[in-house]
């Protein structure tokens, strides 16, 4: 029973789940970002202070500056979108600020979800008549899932690290090497150049 607790709580700390609050000044722009695997959907609920003559927008782009999500003056809602493969995606707040108004900070709060959590397993569980233990392992054995593949991708990113720092070092070596056949073909000249100068100045026999 206590390894049970202990493998939920374990679960219950990876999930995908994040919270942020924080004070966007006038005119400034804040943004969040996350590495995220492809065909992720992510699910994120934020909520903006009002304050007279300002104005907050809302960007959602990948590291190309794809906009997935868009959207301007926002107070309170939801933004949904899907990753389309691995990358850095960033949630971006920008405040604006009417001329001849003297901006104040405004407080934003945003809470994101994005793979497993997103799911709604109250309505599958509804949908296929699942017991609610039967519904916590079903997320429990998504989550899981999720956990495996994070990993199958950290281990494929481990092995491409390793094979460039491999490559490096290979190119490091011969590099070495061939600045020091470069500097004993410079000194055996030098030596040979010098007995021809000195032989000519009748220094040497």
């Amino acid at each position: 029973m206590i390894g049970w607790r202990c493998l939920c709580l374990l679960f219950a700390f990876l999930a995908n789940v994040e919270c942020i609050m924080w004070t966007l000044k006038a005119n400034t722009q804040k943004c969040l970002k996350e590495e995220l695997q492809g065909n992720v959907p992510v699910i994120g609920e934020f909520e903006v202070s009002e304050a007279m003559g300002q104005k907050v927008d809302c960007v959602v782009r990948d590291s190309k500056g794809h906009i997935l999500y868009q959207r301007e003056d926002i107070t309170k809602g939801k933004l949904t979108f899907n990753t389309e493969s691995y990358d850095t995606y960033e949630i971006c707040f920008i405040s604006r600020v009417s001329q001849n108004v003297r901006g104040i900070g405004q407080d934003v709060s945003l809470i994101t979800k994005h793979g497993v959590e997103t799911k709604n397993y109250e309505m599958l569980g509804e949908a296929a008549q699942l017991k609610p233990i039967e519904k916590e392992l079903k997320r429990l054995e998504d989550l899981s899932n999720e956990i495996v593949q994070d990993f199958a991708l950290m281990r494929k990113r481990e092995e491409e690290m390793r094979d460039t720092n491999e490559s490096t070092n290979s190119r490091v070596l011969y590099f070495s090497v061939f600045s020091m056949c470069c500097l004993l073909g410079l000194a055996t000249w030098q030596v040979l150049y010098l007995r021809r100068y000195f032989k000519a100045k009748k220094l040497i026999e």
